[in-house]
């Protein structure tokens, strides 16, 4: 029998705010344990929870750029469960009444439906050291947003590029940094298989707290696997959370799965519904960025470059932003392009840097290209350039000045080169005149040969066949 996997997600996304969700605790990474917690984190008695504006603000923007619809009235609710890391023995989130509803992302043609969007706080960090636990509560308190797929993925490839672009669309609207090394990111799957062509959902399994993109599109191949072999020797799958082994590539049980009544979920008393004027949505809406979807768009339409090259651009947002800066300065858009992604790109790489750490900065980029493009440098030597303005932040003009590289432009100059390859290499000539024409390539390289690189090769190919001509006159 063919199986088929059908896969949802359920992504956690730490919002960018300076303060905690329901306190003016700052939300800083790496802070020394337990240093960034107060008495409402710490679930004193007498504490309130204050919702901050803030990250309601960046879970409507969020809610936009999916395509959801924003509920006008949301509630906040008590989520119980016990453990180490949550102080008050239940976790503030959303359920009956969440912020946004309905939405939709479209990957490779494919629309991924969202079901709710909504609105939580983070616990604290549990840290393992041998038989001990440590527990630091530095994140409690920190504003998340839960956003809920329904099971519409088909595959482990599909799944991890929703994750990617959420992660851009996260970033593009300034709501998160989303990045998964730091948790701002984390990803529960659920996975389940079934005949071919069923419409009914097999018994479905949760793989928690996944943190890269490689390791989710892993976890899901080895699951769809491990319920494959089961099913196929007449076993059955239980409901169950299992945790991802990135060394074995296996998923292995963690516990059985809890049901929304396990954690007996109901309204905080604490807490007043959110009202969400559509004013407020209105006025978010007008101040939304561009998407990566929008702008990958543009860069297509608008800059001639391929799907592969925008996307690449895209990506990251940083990348794209240098690109245009740089076109504000020279308005090549496919020379320029070529030159970011296919050179500058592979040297931060190699010198360990990212395109935030830049030497090179896109005024120096532009004038690069600018060189290559009117005559003044080669593409040859502009890699040389390059290589140099990475190591030392230097402007390539000032580069090109003192290692003397100008392009040599004058015709006059390059014809006696010719000619003087010509007259050193008669054999050569003599070879080319009779038919063997990948001779004309050797010529030319003893012309650059002769030149330092420093001539320009159009002029060069140019001159070389008017005299060779003159040869067969």
């Amino acid at each position: 029998m063919e199986f088929e996997p059908v896969i949802g997600l359920e992504i956690h996304v730490q919002m960018d705010t300076k303060t905690k969700m329901f306190c003016s605790c700052p939300v800083e990474f790496g802070a020394e344990p337990n240093t960034r917690v107060c008495p409402v984190c710490l679930a004193l008695p007498g504490s309130l929870p204050v919702t901050n504006r803030q990250a309601v603000e960046y879970a409507i923007r969020a809610s936009l750029a999916l395509n959801c619809e924003i509920r006008t009235r949301c509630l906040f609710a008590r989520k119980n469960y016990f453990y180490p890391d949550l102080p008050k023995g239940y976790q503030i989130s959303q359920y009956e009444e969440p912020l946004a509803v309905n939405g939709w992302l479209e990957i490779e043609g494919r629309k991924i439906r969202i079901r709710r969007l909504h609105i939580e706080e983070d616990a604290g960090k549990n840290i393992h050291e041998g038989s001990k636990t440590y527990v630091d509560l530095n994140r409690a308190g920190t504003p998340l947003m839960e956003i809920v797929t329904e099971p519409d993925i088909n595959s482990a490839e599909l799944a991890k590029l929703f994750l990617e672009e959420l992660r851009n669309i996260m970033r593009y609207t300034g709501v998160s940094k989303a990045d998964m090394e730091k948790g701002q990111l984390r990803c529960d799957i659920n996975v389940s298989i079934r005949p071919k062509g069923s419409n009914i959902l097999g018994t479905r399994v949760e793989i928690k707290n996944v943190n890269s993109f490689r390791f989710v599109q892993k976890a899901i191949e080895s699951e769809i696997e491990r319920q494959i072999k089961i099913l196929s020797s007449g076993g059955q799958i239980k409901q169950e959370t299992r945790t991802f082994d990135p060394a074995t590539g296996l998923t292995h049980p963690m516990r059985t799965k809890e049901e929304a009544q396990d954690y007996r979920y109901f309204p905080d008393p604490d807490l007043l519904p959110l009202i969400i004027s559509k004013e407020w949505v209105e006025d978010i809406k007008r101040r939304m960025p561009e998407l990566p979807s929008q702008r990958r768009e543009k860069f297509v339409k608008k800059y001639g470059l391929t799907k592969y090259e925008a996307k690449v651009m895209t990506d990251l947002k940083a990348v794209g932003d240098f690109f245009e800066e740089a076109l504000r300065f020279y308005h090549e858009p496919k020379l320029l392009s070529n030159w970011l992604l296919n050179d500058l790109l592979g040297l931060l790489n190699e010198a360990g840097k990212d395109i935030e750490g830049s030497p090179v900065n896109p005024s120096q980029l532009a004038k690069l290209v600018s060189f290559i493009k009117n005559g003044t440098i080669s593409s040859k030597l502009a890699k040389e350039v390059l290589k140099l303005m990475v190591e030392t932040g230097k402007d390539p003009e000032l580069i090109i000045e003192e290692r003397g590289l100008k392009q040599v432009s004058d015709e006059e100059s390059i014809k006696k080169l010719v000619e003087e390859v010509l007259r050193n290499h008669p054999k050569e000539v003599e070879r080319y005149l009779h038919g063997e024409e990948k001779i004309f390539g050797f010529l030319v390289g003893q012309v650059m040969k002769l030149a330092k690189g420093r001539a320009n090769p159009q002029l060069v190919n140019r001159i070389l066949h008017e005299l060779l001509k003159v040869y067969t006159g």
